[in-house]
């Protein structure tokens, strides 16, 4: 009876991705050890160990000692043999990291964002990545993966962007097929907050949970959701647009139909005009409100009060729907202790079984994080041949990050 082609091939692929994590969790590690942990054959441990050596996964790091009988070869993740991009595209900044094959970043940098938007915009992404290539001394070819976080909403079906406003022309090209282009490789696109809700589960306050919101508040509003340990976009790619709740405001009011009402009502703006509404004066900035808070202004802490009361009117609303275990609170306001404590508070109050309230553990680097786990995992799947877990690679990751530190 002749064996399934197919069947074979699926074996193989988790053979070799067997030997591959446990080189990556055990490493440096022997072929005899890696048999003993796939339960593979010796055989088959040896033809697969060769093939990820010959294809630069792997490599030689030393021999074993100090045993009885002779002594052999060990193997590590050859951390330079490919490289991934992650890339935080914002309105004002692009922010680009080269990371290698553990996820350690060995290259980033900040630009300003193209003001003329579209493929001004793609092809500054790809300049900033060869750039960085050339930096770390990457060969040629060597970076395998991309993955862009944006503000806005990606189509899969015709890759452009849509509620972006303040970086023009992206709705009106593919911009998936552009940054492929401008890379040489894919890059996954998605929206930003959901690629800083996969950063928080992948190296942040998240790695412990499996079904948790991630709210951003700063210039605006958004939310990534993650429910059984999976991403949420929706039919549209929109899940999470929660600028566009009914809260805050009247939903029928047209001075909310472009940024949303609750974002009207609750993003940095809204704070500014509340701390004056209440009489305030001498703050200028939203971080000013914040400021004065300290110094007993009591205009400041109304418009704080008064802000914290509808994002946990938002919570409520999350709650009800998802039924998180976390909500972790992101971007430049909603981290501040003054936001998380007054949050932490209401919700303890108001809400039956209450989620758990905690700040963002890695800030402003979320969705750089996030996109750098996105695109290695689409590299290890790759790899592999074969669809494996989000968020696979991240206990070792985190792992390789400390014994480099």
């Amino acid at each position: 009876m002749t064996s399934d082609p197919h069947s074979a091939h699926v074996a193989r692929q988790f053979s070799v991705r067997q030997v591959f994590e446990a080189v990556l969790h055990r490493g440096p590690i022997s072929r005899a050890e890696l048999a003993r942990l796939t339960g593979l054959s010796k055989q088959t441990t040896s033809e697969v160990a060769r093939v990820l050596e010959d294809g630069g996964w792997i490599r030689e790091s030393g021999r074993t000692s100090g045993g009885l009988g002779r002594s052999a070869t060990t193997y590590e993740i050859n951390d330079a043999g490919a490289y991934v991009v992650g890339i935080d595209l914002g309105g004002t900044k692009i922010h680009v990291a080269l990371a290698n094959l553990l996820g350690g970043v060995v290259a980033e940098a900040v630009e300003p964002t193209d003001r003329r938007g579209g493929r001004h915009v793609t092809a500054q992404i790809g300049d900033i990545a060869a750039r960085l290539a050339a930096q770390a001394g990457a060969a040629p070819g060597a970076i395998r993966g991309a993955a862009m976080g944006s503000p806005g909403v990606f189509d899969p079906r015709s890759g452009v962007i849509t509620i972006a406003p303040n970086i023009p022309g992206l709705d009106e090209i593919d911009v998936a097929a552009a940054l492929r282009e401008a890379l040489g490789v894919d890059c996954a696109v998605e929206n930003d907050v959901n690629l800083a809700a996969k950063g928080e589960q992948w190296q942040g306050s998240c790695v412990q949970a499996q079904t948790f919101a991630f709210i951003a508040l700063g210039t605006g509003i958004g939310m990534g959701l993650v429910a059984d340990g999976r991403l949420i976009r929706g039919a549209r790619g929109a899940a999470g647009e929660i600028a566009y709740l009914p809260l805050g405001g009247d939903p029928f009011d047209s001075r909310g139909f472009r940024f949303g009402t609750l974002e009207t009502a609750i993003g940095s703006a809204a704070i500014l005009d509340r701390y004056r509404g209440f009489g305030g004066m001498a703050a200028q900035t939203v971080r000013d409100v914040f400021d004065r808070i300290a110094q007993g202004d009591q205009a400041a802490i109304a418009a704080i009060d008064e802000t914290a009361r509808i994002l946990v009117q938002t919570i409520m609303a999350v709650k009800a729907i998802l039924d998180p275990e976390l909500v972790v609170l992101g971007g430049s306001i909603g981290v501040r202790p003054e936001i998380v404590d007054r949050v932490r508070r209401l919700v303890d109050r108001y809400l039956p079984d209450p989620p758990a309230i905690a700040p963002s553990a890695l800030g402003a680097r979320a969705s750089l994080i996030g996109a750098v786990g996105v695109a290695l995992t689409g590299l290890h799947e790759q790899l592999f041949g074969v669809a494996v877990q989000p968020g696979v690679l991240a206990l070792p990751v985190v792992e390789a990050e400390r014994r480099t530190a």
